[in-house]
């Protein structure tokens, strides 16, 4: 019986192709499409989540003796069947199929097949979920409300008042440095997906935070470590740079302290941010380059989360709704 790479490590892609039950054959495959993520510019987390995705796919057709090159169109669409019948969301299978699609292109791209398979399946129907958002009055009760006593403190009311006043992700969090802040014109320029550089306004009250954290706080989680150099703005209490899971983590500490009902993320502080400015009458394309993202199509999800609210106020006021 084949391993479930989901029940693993998330493995990249290259570790993907190390799994015992995966041919030669998709061992190779699995490289060239690993090389051209890299290529690419395609951060960890993309080729790792490409992994997943395309390990399963490789057991799965590994275990029926069928080579990368064998895989055709009938076969994919089993595939996708199995996997929704198997409890796969159609957003997931939806993703997998992308992932195929990229994978079959590199094929093609070396000459490997003649034709790329999964062009030709459609992906499954999905209901567009919105995004969970925070009234600007909640978070200005999470964020004012984090102390400022200890080192750990000022560092997460730093962070988390960037987070919201420039609407990054949590990766993006993370990976800032010190340098990228430029406090003379209150901005942080940051290096989002795809490598791609953009520069955001953070305003004053996150600059002062920041400002206050890196006098304060830094330098004494910055004297935990032994070596010199690290550049990262945000410091574990090892002196370390934080994870993903650190912000998500010390998020839902500050949550469940100061008693805030529901879950909180760091992309619903991302996606606040980006509600609010639309509030306050912010134009789509400067929030679509505020956010990073790469297609206005992306950021139009904001606009039904405000025509879901005027609907909501309207029935709850009109006497008529």
């Amino acid at each position: 019986m084949p391993v479930d790479v989901s029940m693993k490590k998330t493995p990249t892609v290259t570790e993907a192709s190390e799994v015992p039950s995966i041919s030669p054959a998709w061992v190779e495959a699995l490289a060239l499409l690993d090389a051209d993520l890299r290529r690419r510019g395609s951060a960890a987390r993309t080729r790792e989540a490409y992994a997943a995705d395309l390990g399963q796919l490789a057991l799965w057709a590994g275990a029926r003796d069928l080579e990368p090159t064998e895989v055709d169109l009938k076969t994919l669409r089993r595939h996708a069947a199995e996997r929704s019948q198997g409890g796969d969301s159609p957003a997931t299978v939806a993703r997998k199929l992308a992932a195929q699609r990229q994978f079959f292109r590199v094929l093609r791209e070396h000459g490997r097949i003649q034709q790329n398979p999964a062009e030709l399946i459609s992906a499954p129907k999905r209901g567009q979920r919105l995004p969970k958002t925070l009234d600007a009055r909640k978070v200005a009760r999470l964020l004012d409300r984090i102390p400022a006593s200890t080192p750990l403190e000022m560092r997460d009311r730093a962070m988390f008042e960037l987070a919201y006043a420039s609407g990054l992700r949590a990766e993006e969090l993370v990976t800032l440095d010190v340098a990228g802040i430029d406090f003379d014109d209150e901005q942080v320029r940051i290096e989002g997906k795809g490598s791609k550089t953009r520069v955001v306004p953070i305003g004053e009250q996150a600059t002062r935070t920041i400002d206050d954290y890196l006098r304060r706080s830094r330098p004494t989680l910055a004297a935990a470590v032994e070596r010199e150099g690290e550049e990262a703005l945000f410091l574990s209490k090892s002196g370390r740079r934080l994870s993903t899971s650190d912000v998500r983590r010390r998020l839902k500490v500050w949550t469940r302290k100061l008693g805030l009902q529901g879950t909180v993320s760091p992309h619903a502080l991302r996606h606040s941010f980006a509600t609010h400015l639309l509030d306050g009458g912010a134009d789509l394309r400067v929030i679509q380059e505020l956010l990073g993202h790469s297609s206005i199509s992306t950021t139009q999800i904001y606009t039904r989360v405000e025509s879901t609210r005027l609907k909501r106020a309207y029935a709850q006021a009109h006497p008529r709704a």
